[in-house]
């Protein structure tokens, strides 16, 4: 058995293409690993660059403030940096983080024209973007599985060897099966080595390693399954390498794009600088507004500072983050049906993956390595949690009129909130 296998071995890679082909497919496997890693490598850089640099730059304002002890200058300087890390299977498909901020240093006020400075796209029902590890497996694998099966029958019917190998062969079928594993084998091999080495660096599980690498043979099934849809209609080889160039192209590239136009014309979303300038449009408003309104729509909210709201002369920053916290407020709808219009883009993405499998082979790894669009708004719900807690922490202050010291800077909330709820500041730890 084993003698079969070596003669089979030894008389495809005497193919002009074999060794071409073999190659080309790990040095694609190679740079798309190398690029993922690298890009990951530097988001974990930027992450951990601007940790100190937070801190250089409260101490500062904390060094300014304390001279007067102004709460209001405090809320309204103070960045407070998020970040979101990358996952260890980041580096094979980059999906949103491509796209959309995994930093965002924001301040205790109006928090929408803040998070939706940067558009979040359907990245799945895009067309190829980045080059990643996803893109050599979706896009670019099945070309060269093709190149290499595409004349798997054909070729020894032109060359007259057709009849002489089912006579000679013991079992034409298990032939043919030998063929076609060694082929998309030695492919898929290609393919996956690199990531696997990819995987053991970022520190990938073997179980996500394992199941990305399934989906990968999965996906090369597919295509094998068409090869041979194609064969069975004993076309030249030159018509089956058309054929089934024609169907790599309708599938990847052309109803995927159609899907994406389809999908944006039947669920239309406005776009996030409009809520943008739509916040800021009411947080402006706000200065034009009286000023008893404004601070009695925000303790329907805030009724806890009910007995506090009252201040005099003509600016307070109690009325300043209560105008502030109702920008936000005015939108809230529109940020609700924002959201809502994103994920039920998303959700025909994944109704899309079910019958176009290379939208559904994206889907799923941007899924595993927590780079899609659940996963971005994953982290705007931790910033929001995150923002939230922010205002409270610092409604105190405002609304007591209490100095805001050196030390207090150090009583904030701090991120990374990972869940939510697990947001603390150093006062509540005390208690």
């Amino acid at each position: 058995m084993m003698m079969l296998w070596g003669h089979e071995l030894r008389l495809f890679l005497r193919q002009r293409i074999a060794v071409p082909a073999l190659l080309l497919m790990l040095a694609l496997s190679c740079a798309s690993v190398w690029a993922g890693l690298a890009e990951v490598a530097r988001q974990r850089e930027v992450i951990e660059r601007i940790q100190p640099k937070q801190a250089k730059d409260e101490a500062a304002i904390a060094a300014w403030v304390a001279k007067e002890g102004d709460v209001g200058n405090a809320a309204y300087y103070t960045f407070h940096a998020t970040w979101d890390s990358p996952s260890s299977l980041a580096f094979a498909a980059l999906g949103q983080r491509d796209i959309a901020p995994f930093v965002l240093r924001v301040r205790a006020l109006p928090l929408e024209s803040q998070i939706n400075e940067s558009e979040n796209y359907n990245a799945e029902l895009a067309l190829p973007g980045r080059f990643d590890w996803a893109f050599v497996l979706t896009y670019l694998a099945p070309l060269l599985l093709i190149a290499l099966l595409h004349d798997l029958f054909s070729a020894e019917r032109e060359a007259g060897r057709a009849v002489l190998l089912g006579v000679m062969a013991r079992s034409t079928r298990a032939l043919w099966l030998r063929r076609i594993v060694l082929r998309a084998g030695l492919l898929l091999l290609a393919l996956l080595v690199p990531f696997i080495v990819g995987a053991v660096i970022a520190g990938s599980t073997a179980a996500m390693t394992a199941i990305v690498a399934g989906i990968a043979a999965a996906y090369f099934l597919f295509w094998i399954a068409l090869c041979l849809l194609i064969a069975r209609m004993k076309l030249a080889s030159l018509a089956n390498a058309a054929s089934l160039a024609m169907i790599w192209l309708a599938i990847t590239l052309v109803l995927p794009g159609l899907a994406l136009l389809a999908v944006n014309q039947a669920i239309p979303v406005q776009q996030g600088v409009e809520l943008t300038l739509a916040q800021r449009e009411a947080v402006h408003a706000g200065w034009d507004k009286p000023k008893a309104a404004t601070m009695q729509a925000f303790v329907r909210d805030h009724p806890e500072w009910k007995d506090k709201a009252t201040f005099t002369g003509g600016f307070h920053w109690k009325w300043y983050h209560a105008f502030h916290y109702l920008g936000d407020r005015a939108v809230g709808e529109q940020v609700k049906a924002y959201r809502t219009g994103l994920e039920a883009r998303d959700a025909w993405t994944r109704k899309a993956g079910l019958v176009l499998p290379p939208v559904g082979v994206q889907v799923v790894i941007h899924r595993l390595a927590r780079t899609d669009l659940a996963a971005q708004l994953a982290y705007q719900d931790r910033i929001r949690t995150f923002h939230a807690a922010l205002r409270r922490f610092y409604y105190p202050y405002i609304f007591n009129e209490t100095p805001f010291r050196t030390e207090d800077f150090a009583k904030a909330p701090r991120w990374p909130a990972q869940k939510t709820g697990q947001l603390a500041t150093a006062s509540q730890e005390r208690k």
